[in-house]
């Protein structure tokens, strides 16, 4: 009566261990491992457990930037006097005190192309009264532009002012007040007090005293440099002898001052006067035909003729501009004596 059961129970048991045998596969040694889908994602892993001991991997530290540090700031040294062949700016160059002035700041365009005197001075100082009087008639001569500096208020420096209001427009300027006062004691000057530069920035004389053979030889250097301005150079150049029939130049130049450009080329002009016999590309030039190379200016003309003695002329017109506006006329004549023979 019990057989048929305990078949039952038994068969079951086998039953459920064979399913158990097919949901848990069983890989053997030398095996493949499966083969994934596409799209399928790899599991994701664990690291590995460190045993009590292990040593961490080596870090590198971050870099750290450089802390920045402001330069340090260093103060300009004082203003000193300069010496004779020293350049000297318009405005006096570094270590020079803010100022105030009467007029307006000193202008290069109208200091351009003039002696410039930087005159120091200073009220209740008696020697500076009679020098005003001899910087005024030196300013007087047009081409002379004062710098003065005057250690005291304004009303001082107007009783101690060379430029004279409208009557020196374009001649100069006056500083005044705390700057000056600062700038003179710099200088270790009191007054009257002179630097003279010339037309191209050079130092020509430093005067520091009020007596007269200093006052004069100071007038005396302004002078000599106002009579050496000018504004051009001509030149000319032409064969002594040449060779019939051969032919030869007759050039006519201009070397322009410093702070001068020219003007219009329509203005610009050569007429030469020949002998007959001698023949030239041309006897008149104007425009294009002169060239004009920044403060170069060159005209000329090619020419050739049977033997003989001549004598030939050219004479050159053009116009040149200044930087405060002002525009000059230049006419230059030139004589050329040459001989043709074998």
């Amino acid at each position: 009566m019990f057989a048929p059961m305990h078949r039952f129970v038994i068969a079951a048991a086998l039953g459920a261990g064979i399913g158990a045998a097919h949901a848990q596969p069983v890989t053997q040694p030398g095996d493949k491992p499966a083969l994934t889908e596409p799209g399928d994602k790899p599991a994701p892993t664990k690291p590995a457990p460190t045993e009590p001991g292990d040593k961490a991997a080596p870090t590198k530290p971050a870099p750290t930037k450089p802390a920045l540090t402001k330069p340090a700031l260093t103060k300009p040294a004082p203003a000193a006097l300069p010496a004779a062949g020293d350049a000297f700016a318009l405005d006096g160059g570094p270590g020079r005190p803010k100022l105030d002035w009467l007029y307006d700041v000193p202008a290069a365009s109208d200091a351009a192309g003039k002696v410039v005197i930087h005159w120091f001075c200073a009220p209740r100082v008696a020697a500076c009264t009679d020098d005003l009087a001899r910087i005024v008639t030196l300013k007087e001569t047009g081409k002379v532009y004062i710098v003065a500096y005057i250690n005291g208020t304004r009303p001082q420096a107007k009783k101690l002012d060379p430029i004279r209001e409208s009557e020196g427009v374009g001649k100069g300027t006056v500083a005044f007040g705390r700057g000056a006062t600062k700038l003179m004691k710099d200088l270790g000057i009191t007054g009257p007090a002179s630097i003279v530069v010339d037309v191209d920035g050079k130092v020509q004389l430093v005067t520091t005293t009020a007596a007269p053979a200093d006052l004069d030889a100071r007038d005396a250097k302004v002078t000599a440099a106002v009579g050496a301005i000018k504004e051009y150079v001509a030149s000319s150049e032409g064969p002594k002898l040449v060779k019939p029939g051969e032919k030869f130049q007759l050039l006519m130049a201009i070397k322009l001052a410093s702070w001068l450009t020219y003007g219009d080329k329509a203005r610009m002009a050569l007429d030469l006067t020949m002998p007959p016999d001698i023949k030239c590309d041309a006897t008149k030039l104007g425009g294009d035909q002169i060239k004009v190379d920044d403060k170069q200016l060159t005209a000329g003309v090619s020419c050739s003729g049977p033997g003989g003695i001549y004598e030939a002329r050219g004479e050159l017109r053009f116009e040149y501009k200044a930087p405060g506006g002002g525009t000059g006329i230049g006419a230059e004549s030139a004589q050329w004596k040459f001989e043709i023979k074998n």
